[in-house]
Order: C-alpha cells, then structure tokens, then sequence
C-alpha cells in the first residue's frame, strides 16, 4: 500500500509540473490556429495562478526528496514554468512607465489636474494589483437595460444596451463597439468593463451592428452612425450628456470606432480608444502575420467583398490609417507585443501618423499581450489597460 501511495504521489506531482509548463509555455508560444488563441491569449493575463501551480508542482518534488530521473525531469518543468511565468512581470515596470510618459507628453503633466477629486479617488490605486488577480475586480450596483431598438435595416432589428451609475442624474458617454471579426460579438461582450465604467460615472452604450458575411462593408460604420445619432435623441431620457462622448472599440469594434470618429457624425466626439484594431486593411491583407491563426485573409474578404485588386476603394475606406489630419479626437491606442491576430506595428503606425500631424495620442503596447487580453478582465494586461482607460477618459470627458 506504501508503494502504491508513493507511485501515486509522483504521478500527481509529475502531472502539475507537467500541465503546469504546457499551459505557462503559451505564455511566449504563438497560436498557429484558432483552436489555441484562448491559451495564447490566457496564458500571460493569469500568470499569477499559473506561478502558483508550478510552484506547488516542484515543491512536491522536493518533499518526496529522491534523486529518480521522473521526479528531476518534473523539478526541472516547474523551474522553467515559474520563469515563464515571471516574464510579464519583469516587463510590468518598463511598459508602465513608458505608458505614463505617452500619457504625459501628450495629454500634459498635470493632465487629471481639473478632474473632479471623488472621480479620481474612484480610479484604480495600481496599475496592476496582484490581489485582484485571484480574488477579480469587483464592481458596484448599476442600472442595466438590455435589448433597445435603435434602427432597422430590411427588417433585421438592431439594439444596445446601456449601463447608468445607480444615482440618476447626468452623465458623460461611452459607445462601446464589440469586436468579433465583423462575424460575431454583441453587446453583452465585456460585460465587467461596462458595469465598472458606469459605476465611475459614465453612462455606457453597447451597441450591435450587422455583421459579415450577410451584411458587408460599409453597412457596419454604417450602423455604428445609427447608433450615434439614436445616442443623440435619446441622450435626455438616458440620462447622457451628447456634448461629452467618446467611443471605445475592441478588435474588429475599434476599426468602427476610429472610423466614427475620425468622420463626421451625427455627435461630436471628443475622443476614442482603441483596443487592438486593424487600421490600415489593405496592408493588413497584403502582409498577413505569421502564424495567422484566423486566416486573416479571408476574414478580410468576408468583411469587405474581395481583395484588394478586386476592391481597392472599400479597403481603403475601411481603413482608419487613411483618415488620418489635424485636429481629430484624442485616440489612446492599446495593442499586444504578441498578438498575431493584428499586430502591434499597425497600432504605432497610426500612432506616428496622428502625432505627426500634431494629434493628442496615447500608445500603449504591452509586449507579453497577446490579442484580446481583457478578456481577463482581472488579468495583468487587463488591469493595466484598465488603468489608463479610466485616466484617459477622466481626461476628455471630466476636464475639457
């Protein structure tokens, strides 16, 4: 039976040190498809649990304290796990303050100075917290209306739903854009953001829109324009202030929200952010990453009809780079260092655009991110994003 308990024992601790490298080895590997985005995605944002699994896998093989060849080869995975594990956090101090210094330079040094006081002492302490991590960032009680009508389109219904704080009154507003490759998502995406933000004082708008393959470009920005002006008719009866909105976009949502405001509307914007969003599709098409999970290519086509040489003008309107003048709204720019989905190049690209032709622009890469890393809400990339949104939007929604 002691045997057996023994055999036992170094299976189980075998197995963690094991498990535990295969999931914290995706925090540098790529995912060649698909299939193994949520690991490449995952992996980095919950590096806080993974660091504890591999350490209780190797001090389980330090207890059983024999030199078998098993119980060294299990040691040796849990060491190379806690060091992958610790790669984001080593970088957690630089990106911060390259971050805080984009920030600075162009929003100003005392850029929260004429933020009310009770605003900012509801922000985040930290730009990462490491209790937050395990125990999740907790959001207050808000008020919620789901499934609101705001245009039709041959007959196919489009909604939003919208996040009040719980006190009535008035409140600047946020348009959130799910992402999704222009095939998926709806309002209901990032459903914590939402209920934080609006717990800080912003009335929040999730919104739908058509989407590929039944509805292609333009009808999305189109819809998007909809919305906008439906936020400027309603904006009494939902408790927003029309004069202070900004539009926030995820992925596929953020190449809409750049477009929306980068264009007239229906509203004034005073500023957008974007989280990983393609800007410029035709050199997304013709430069694909490698790996490509999601077949980048045919995501494109899909959305837009075709190629490039078969629809040169729709990718060109698609494409929030080619927009680019003077005086458009502050954009704050979030990408990851490892996202092979869009990459981060083409988020500084429109970030040296827009500053050159003098714009307030925040850019922001996080090089352990792989695409849609707040999907972990509480996770590192989660928590840093996080913190600079809600500064940023302080910043152009409280003090201008």
């Amino acid at each position: 039976m002691t045997q057996r308990i023994e055999n036992l024992y170094r299976c189980i601790s075998f197995a963690l040190c094991a498990i535990g490298l295969f999931l914290s080895s995706w925090i540098i590997l790529p995912a060649p498809i698909a299939l193994f985005l949520p690991l490449s995605v995952g992996a980095p944002e919950v590096s806080t649990w993974l660091f504890g699994l591999n350490l209780v896998g190797g001090l389980l093989v330090i207890v059983e304290a024999r030199k078998r060849l098993l119980s060294q080869i299990a040691l040796t995975f849990s060491v190379i796990g806690l060091v992958l594990c610790l790669l984001p956090f080593s970088q957690l101090s630089t990106v911060n303050q390259q971050a805080k210094t984009s920030m600075s330079q162009s929003l100003g040094i005392d850029y929260l100075g004429t933020v009310p006081k009770d605003l900012e002492s509801q922000m985040r302490p930290q730009p990462f917290v490491i209790e937050d991590s395990f125990k999740g960032i907790q959001t207050e009680k808000v008020r919620y209306t789901s499934g609101i009508l705001y245009t039709q389109n041959n007959g196919e219904p489009l909604t939003l739903d919208i996040y009040r704080p719980s006190q009535v009154g008035q409140y600047p507003g946020v348009m959130v854009i799910h992402g999704g490759a222009w095939q998926r998502g709806d309002p209901l995406d990032n459903e914590a953001f939402n209920r934080y933000l609006a717990a800080r004082g912003y009335v929040v708008w999730s919104i739908s829109y058509r989407l590929a393959p039944s509805a292609r470009f333009p009808a999305q920005i189109e819809d998007v324009r909809a919305a906008l002006s439906f936020l400027r008719d309603h904006a009494i009866e939902y408790e927003t202030e029309s004069d202070r909105i900004t539009l926030l976009g995820r992925s596929a949502g953020a190449q809409l929200a750049l477009l929306a405001a980068y264009t007239p509307s229906a509203i004034k914007i005073r500023a957008v952010v974007d989280y990983y969003g393609p800007v410029d599709l035709e050199v997304g098409y013709d430069e694909p990453p490698n790996p490509d999970p999601i077949k980048t290519r045919v995501v494109l086509e899909t959305f837009l009809g075709g190629s490039p040489k078969e629809v040169p003008k729709l990718y060109e309107q698609a494409s929030p780079l080619r927009l680019v003048k003077k005086s458009l709204p502050a954009s704050l720019l979030i990408y990851g260092g490892r996202d092979n989905v869009v990459q981060s190049k083409y988020g500084r690209g429109l970030y040296e655009r827009l500053k050159r032709e003098g714009n307030k622009v925040v850019f922001i890469e996080m090089p352990w991110a792989d695409h849609a890393f707040d999907t972990v809400f509480n996770g590192i990339s989660g928590q840093l994003s996080l913190y600079y949104t809600e500064r940023f939007l302080a910043w152009a929604l409280y003090s201008n």
